[in-house]
């Protein structure tokens, strides 16, 4: 121990018990990335058939009642998991990241069934969470599969370096999820070696395995870089003032999204079986109703937002602002909405409403498409996850080609969201008191 009691990091890295922790981590990152590729793919091949094979050979095409049906069907999945499975399913993606504790195996089952539901039928919410549990829980039944009898501070570690690997398969970096996983646990100071070595080097395992997996299968691999994004030379002056105006637009869109899906939140765990159902059918509904009014497709509003942000930067000269005004606001209710009750993760959907956002600020004076969008997707990710540094690190790699040219505008864009979401957003379910105003035990 050091001074003052605390963990000494030099005497836990020297520790031979830490050696075998961070083998542990190593031969857990291999079969992590092999789960994550199959969940992702089976996501994917999934949402194909059920939006776009079944339709077409039942003879209704893209009808836009069609989604009803999946997203109703998804609601009662959802809904019957967490309430006959061990646990909660999963975390509530209303309530952001945040540590509660490694998955146990016990709770493995209800997570993956309620994120397939919530994945594979549409609902607006992305893997990364499920990924975060999975990989946790993966990581706990190694250890005690290894030795029943480890202490809670091995258990920790290595259910962090699960949960490392698996979120790595999906951003396509050991870095960003590297970040993300310690913004999330909250470690600082010379404790984050301890924590960090075994996770990367789980991740960076997974990483290889992950590609050679993904080759060998002829799945593919997976990268979040958004390829043929126009080029940017520098910030003006103009583009910076923009950015103080796109981070608190982007704070006080983050706040309606969450006050709403934490208003219903609650109303939903009183009678999940009911209404579940009930979330995913107006889920649907807004995805029709978006296509209706506009004449373009009600995928844009379905799903986590991930594979069609590509598209819409790409084709950015074919929207005009009111139309991603209007994608906005069917996409926001819907992913308001979902994040109530279903089980996925919160930060893609968010990302997609930021791009639509920057892209619709574009069309007034002394605003480029790709700086509005870049600022946009910082401000709004931060605004939904309270997660600086991740959300500057996940603009980066979705827009690598200019990333770093861009990258003072997000940086002020995220800082300004961060600080105005503090003031905006409501106190979460299970906030510390303030310190200040809680009374003294004493």
């Amino acid at each position: 121990m050091a001074a003052g009691g605390k963990p000494d990091p030099t005497a836990i890295l020297l520790d031979r018990s830490y050696l075998a922790l961070l083998l542990l981590g190593a031969l857990l990152g291999a079969p992590v990335a092999v789960v994550g590729l199959y969940f992702l793919k089976v996501v994917a091949v999934a949402q194909t058939w059920v939006f776009t094979t079944l339709p077409t050979d039942l003879g209704v095409g893209q009808a836009a009642w069609w989604p009803l049906i999946p997203l109703t069907l998804s609601g009662l999945v959802v809904g019957l998991s967490i309430h006959y499975l061990p646990g909660t399913s999963g975390h509530k993606p209303a309530e952001g990241f945040k540590a509660s504790g490694a998955t146990q195996p016990m709770e493995l089952p209800g997570v993956i069934l309620a994120s397939l539901a919530t994945l594979c039928l549409g609902a607006v919410l992305g893997p990364e969470a499920p990924l975060i549990a999975i990989g946790g829980g993966m990581g706990v039944l190694a250890v005690r599969l290894a030795k029943r009898d480890a202490p809670a501070q091995a258990t920790m570690v290595i259910a962090a370096a699960g949960s490392f690997a698996a979120v790595s398969t999906l951003l396509g970096s050991p870095l960003v999820g590297a970040f993300l996983m310690l913004e999330i646990i909250g470690i600082g100071g010379p404790l984050i070696g301890v924590v960090l070595a075994p996770g990367l080097l789980a991740a960076g395992i997974g990483s290889l395995v992950f590609v050679g997996v993904g080759r060998w299968t002829g799945f593919g691999t997976m990268s979040l870089a958004i390829p043929g994004v126009p080029s940017f030379d520098k910030p003006t002056l103009g583009e910076m003032l923009w950015a103080i105006v796109i981070g608190l637009a982007a704070a006080v869109v983050g706040s309606l999204i969450k006050r709403g899906a934490l208003f219903l939140q609650p109303i939903v765990e009183r009678r999940i079986l009911l209404l579940t159902p009930l979330i995913g059918l107006a889920v649907g509904g807004l995805a029709g109703l978006f296509q209706l009014s506009t004449n373009r497709s009600y995928s844009l509003v379905l799903f986590s937002g991930q594979s069609a942000l590509p598209g819409l930067i790409q084709d950015s000269a074919k929207w005009s602002a009111g139309a991603l005004v209007a994608l906005m606001v069917f996409k926001g209710l819907a992913y308001s909405i979902s994040l109530s009750g279903l089980r996925g993760g919160p930060t893609f959907p968010g990302m997609f409403i930021g791009a639509a956002g920057g892209m619709a600020l574009s069309h007034l004076a002394g605003l480029p498409m790709i700086s509005g969008v870049a600022m946009g997707i910082g401000a709004m990710t931060v605004a939904m996850l309270g997660l600086p540094l991740t959300s500057v690190l996940l603009t980066a790699v979705f827009l690598q080609a200019d990333a770093v040219a861009l990258m003072p505008l997000i940086i002020i864009a995220v800082a300004v969201s961060y600080v105005a979401s503090v003031h905006l957003t409501p106190a979460l379910p299970g906030d510390p008191v303030d310190a200040a105003a809680a009374p003294s035990s004493a």
